[in-house]
């Protein structure tokens, strides 16, 4: 039996059948929840690894849920919908979803986002085993890891979760150049074209922030046709002298 638990939010029955027996038939466990109330309940009891979710619940849009969950869980949700409207899909990304199945779709597809979902999960636990310092600084930035949080100047910064994801990849490289395709492979476990679109969105977000809170100081530095880099600030909030060798890329 595959250790990863899986929370199947789906009020229509057939669906709803159907993706419990994939589930089971490629050797996942999974909890079934037919709305909102019962989605909350079940991720709060037993914190599944992973999320599907609908947006058309009886008692609850699926926005709300997913932002309900944000409050106390980065678990990564992955919505499906039959909503195929770009608004409805930057919605549901905006309030934390980490991915955006559009119905009808093949057992195939759900099968491989569930895969990406995965490695992304076993990525970041690789990650954090090897983290030395449980807190980043770097001039007026600050990353306590333990907590899930970051601040600026004191204040905490309201982050999605790809959004912090992506703050702490750059801060553990700070210095080095990070490819797209490196990025896209610790964030969502592959390098689809979408998946780098997608990256370009979710950094000008987090920048727009970052320097909003830091008085327009840029700690992100972009490398047009490479990736970006996080940039040493100094006590004060300057960008540190550059060393005598470039920054490294991976």
């Amino acid at each position: 039996m595959n250790k990863f638990q899986i929370l199947v939010v789906e009020d229509d029955p057939p669906i709803r059948k159907l993706i419990a027996t994939t589930l089971k038939t490629h050797d996942y466990k999974y909890l079934l929840a037919q709305n909102a109330e019962e989605a909350l309940m079940q991720a709060s009891t037993y914190t599944p690894d992973v999320m599907f979710l609908d947006l058309g619940l009886p008692d609850l849009d699926g926005v709300e849920v997913i932002r309900r969950i944000r409050e106390w869980s980065n678990m990564p949700i992955i919505v499906i919908s039959a909503r195929s409207e770009d608004e409805d899909k930057i919605e549901a990304l905006d309030a934390g979803a980490d991915d955006y199945l559009t119905k009808p779709f093949s057992v195939e597809e759900l099968l491989a986002r569930l895969r990406v979902m995965q490695r992304r999960i076993a990525l970041l636990r690789s990650d954090s085993e090897v983290m030395d310092d449980p807190v980043y600084v770097n001039g007026e930035l600050k990353i306590d890891y333990a907590a899930g949080c970051a601040y600026l100047n004191g204040e905490e910064i309201k982050l999605t979760p790809i959004e912090y994801k992506l703050l702490c990849l750059l801060a553990r490289n700070t210095g080095r150049v990070l490819t797209h395709k490196y990025i896209t492979q610790k964030i969502w476990g592959s390098a689809w074209d979408s998946n780098i679109a997608s990256l370009r969105v979710f950094m000008a977000t987090l920048r727009k922030k970052l320097e909003k809170e830091n008085g327009n100081v840029s700690l992100i530095q972009t490398h047009i046709g490479i990736g970006y880099r996080m940039l040493r600030l100094d006590e004060w909030g300057s960008v540190k002298p550059s060393a005598d060798q470039p920054p490294r890329t991976r």
